[in-house]
Parts: structure tokens; C-alpha cells; sequence
């Protein structure tokens, strides 16, 4: 029996014992890896136009190179971010079936995604780093999904990660109801390199790897860590942005 029958034959069998359902809801469809049209339409991709600095979607094009109003009130630490999509609707429910029902299935969908959101910054580093755990919420949780990310954008660009250059050496409140202020005070002395590898990072150009960007206490206190290494370029690419929408 031909290689492409028995493959064939071998995906219908494994969508007979465990039926494709749509990442976003969870009802049946035709097919594994798809969406349900409903989900599909309300993932809102970030596109251009965008603040350079921080990528967050404009609502009308203000012209190349332009900058939002937060970006200029407030220079975050590192020198960009992009996100492939907005936090809300399906892919809120993704990043949560991921964190905290072990979808691992999902991640090399989300890394594809993350990858061509980059906007070449994944090709043009040096390598990839993903925002550690703490090694308790580590053993409670089983992994870290901005590692597995991490694994992911890796094997599709072929850029090296690092996976214990960074640790999380404070075991901090978990950031969901904080403000932006308590987030920066749970972030505080929060992150520390391993010994000896402040290296790994000094003149390379980083990409910092997360699931959601929020207020960016978290991937802000890991960058000016990386920055005071000597990083010569921090980019953080995240899967999520929480966001209301366009500015």
C-alpha cells in the first residue's frame, strides 16, 4: 500500500477516535488544526499600521516610522514588541487552553503565527529567549509554555534558544487583577542570570519570548536585566496582546 494512502488512511483513523475539534470552542469540525468559522472571524490578527515601538495597531495610517502616544510618554526597555493577535475571543481562550489545560498541541500553530508577526526580527537574531518560571510554579505547572514557544519559533527558524541563561529567582504573586503598578512591584528583583552566563546575551540581539504582552511589567523587568548584560537589541514577540483594539 502506498506511503500516502497509509498516512492518509492513518489521519482519518486518529479523527475517528479522537474527532478534530476547533482550538477556540471546542465544537466538531471537518478537519485538525482548523477553526470554526465563527472563532476564525473573531481573531483579530496585528497588522500594519503599528507603533514601531510597541505594535500597537493604528486605526488609520499615520505614516511610516510612527510612534504611539505611549511609546513616546513612556520608552519601555526594550527596543520592540509585536504580537501576532489580539487578546480576546479564540485566541484568549488558546493562550488559557494552553497555560492551563496542557494544549500542547496548539503551540507550533501559535509559534507559525508568532514567526510571521515578528516582523524579521526571529531571522535577524541572534537567539531566542524565552521568560523563565519560577522553578515551583515549574513543578506545579509541568512546563513552560513560553519556553515551548521558545522550542517552536527555534525549530521553525533555526535559531538558537536559551533555555537557563535567565532565571526566575522570586516566586511572585500571579499578575492577573494587579495593577500596572503592583505589577511592577511583584516584577521587582524578580529575574537573575544563571552564574556566569551574562555572556550568552552580551552584543547579541535577543528575542524575548512570552504568550500574552499585558502591561509589560513582566517582559520589561527581564529586558532591562538583558540590557544592563549588554544585549545590543531586545525584541519582544509575544503570541497575545491585551488590547481594547486599534488606537
Amino acid at each position: 500500500m502506498p506511503f500516502r494512502l497509509l498516512s492518509h488512511c492513518g489521519r482519518a483513523l486518529v479523527d475517528v477516535v479522537y474527532p478534530p475539534l476547533c482550538p477556540g470552542c471546542g465544537v466538531l469540525i471537518s478537519k485538525s488544526g482548523a477553526f470554526c468559522s465563527e472563532c476564525w472571524s473573531g481573531i483579530s490578527f496585528i497588522e500594519r499600521p503599528y507603533c514601531e515601538i510597541l505594535g500597537l495597531p493604528f486605526s488609520s495610517d499615520p505614516g511610516p516610522g510612527m510612534l504611539s502616544s505611549e511609546a513616546i510618554a513612556s520608552p519601555p526597555p526594550f527596543d520592540r514588541l509585536r504580537s501576532a493577535v489580539i487578546h480576546d475571543g479564540a485566541a484568549r481562550r488558546i493562550v488559557h487552553q494552553l497555560k492551563y489545560q496542557d494544549r500542547m498541541d496548539l503551540v507550533h500553530m501559535m509559534a507559525i503565527w508568532m514567526l510571521r508577526a515578528s516582523d524579521g526580527m526571529v531571522e535577524q537574531c541572534d537567539c531566542l529567549l524565552p521568560v523563565p518560571l519560577h522553578r515551583m510554579r515549574f513543578l506545579s505547572r509541568r512546563f513552560n509554555q513560553s519556553a515551548e514557544l521558545s522550542r517552536h519559533l527555534s525549530m521553525l527558524s533555526g535559531k538558537p534558544f536559551l533555555t537557563s541563561s535567565v532565571l526566575r529567582t522570586k516566586s511572585t504573586k500571579r499578575q492577573v487583577g494587579l495593577s500596572a503598578r503592583a505589577r511592577q512591584d511583584n516584577m521587582r528583583g524578580a529575574f537573575a542570570f544563571a552564574p556566569g552566563r551574562e555572556l550568552d546575551v552580551t552584543g547579541k540581539r535577543v528575542v524575548l519570548v512570552d504568550d500574552v504582552y499585558t502591561t509589560g511589567a513582566t517582559v520589561s523587568a527581564v529586558a532591562r536585566l538583558l540590557k544592563k548584560a549588554g544585549a545590543a537589541d531586545v525584541t519582544v514577540l509575544t503570541f497575545a496582546m491585551a488590547i481594547s483594539g486599534p488606537i
